[in-house]
Parts: C-alpha cells; sequence; structure tokens
C-alpha cells in the first residue's frame, strides 16, 4: 500500500474484511468485498465492484483455499466437493473474470499469481481432495499463462509451505 497500490480484500466474512482494512491504515485504499468464490455470480460481483471503486485491475492474488484431512475411505463427498469448489473452482472463477477484465481494459493486462502449494509437488497422507486440487492449481496456472500471453497476462504460481492462520 505505501508504493500507492489500491487494493479490494475479498473473503466471506464481512467483520474479517473490515478488520483487514482498518488494521491496514490506507483507509480510502482497501475495500473489503465480501464474495464466496465458490459462486461464480459472486465472483463476477466482485470484479465488477473492482473496477467500479478502482477503474481496472491490475493484479489478481488468487488465493482461496480449504482442506481436509482424512483417509480416502473415510473422506465424505461433502467435504470432497467443498475443497474442489472452493480450491479449484474458485480459482478458475477468479481467473476468467480477471482476465476478462485485464483484456478489456486500457492499457490491456496485468499479472495474475495463483497460491499453489507444496502439497502439488510433495503429497501428504490423509489430504487426497486438497492435493488433487492443488495439482489442478498447476494446470491452471500453466494453461492461463500460455493464454494470457496474447493480451499481456502473465500468470504465475507461488507454492509456499505450511501458514500458521486460524484456518491452520
Amino acid at each position: 500500500l505505501g508504493a500507492g497500490w489500491r487494493v479490494a480484500i475479498a473473503g466471506r466474512r464481512e467483520d474479517a474484511l473490515r478488520q483487514v482494512a482498518d488494521e491496514s491504515g490506507a483507509d480510502a485504499r482497501v475495500i473489503g468485498i465480501p464474495t464466496d468464490v465458490c459462486d461464480p455470480a459472486s465472483v463476477e460481483q466482485l470484479f465488477a465492484r473492482t473496477v467500479q471503486a478502482w477503474g481496472r485491475v491490475d493484479l489478481l492474488f488468487n488465493n482461496a483455499g480449504i482442506g481436509v484431512t482424512a483417509p480416502i475411505e473415510d473422506l465424505s463427498i461433502a467435504d470432497w466437493k467443498r475443497v474442489v469448489d472452493t480450491n479449484l473452482n474458485g480459482m478458475f472463477y477468479c481467473l476468467q473474470q480477471a482476465f476478462k477484465v485485464m483484456k478489456s481494459q486500457s492499457p490491456m493486462g496485468g499479472r495474475i499469481i495463483n497460491n499453489g502449494s507444496i502439497s502439488a509437488y510433495a503429497p501428504r497422507p490423509g489430504s487426497i481432495a486438497y492435493t488433487a486440487t492443488k495439482h489442478a492449481v498447476s494446470g491452471l496456472t500453466k494453461t492461463a499463462s500460455l493464454d494470457g500471453r496474447k493480451y499481456d497476462i502473465a500468470v504465475g504460481q507461488i507454492d509456499i509451505g505450511n501458514a500458521m492462520t486460524e484456518l491452520a
């Protein structure tokens, strides 16, 4: 923010978004937009509101993700779908909307960073849904990187290890 960035942050909980925006100390340069990345319409609204507020999207840090630890035979179908819907579908919905905005703005282009995981390379026991989606994120990133070239949209991926958050 010190470099003049204007930031839209997204998440499901409005109170948490407000807290992060307040803690940033950048008042008018940070907006929180409640978003469910599992819902394509919600993601579309996130990008529409961001463009309305800031006029363009120059960078997407695609970071939503959840995990469920369970043996394969005990993993419920509901939990499997919840992880896939968040980690894979949500990542795709955000990529898709970012491409639409970045292709249409002037000057055209932007940068997208997908947050993968070391689990795409080094799976852990009991993490089949999480690991499968993180392998898929690598495929999304590589394909989007190729597709974005002609629009000056650069797409890359970082694969960080564990982060001690409330979710962990």
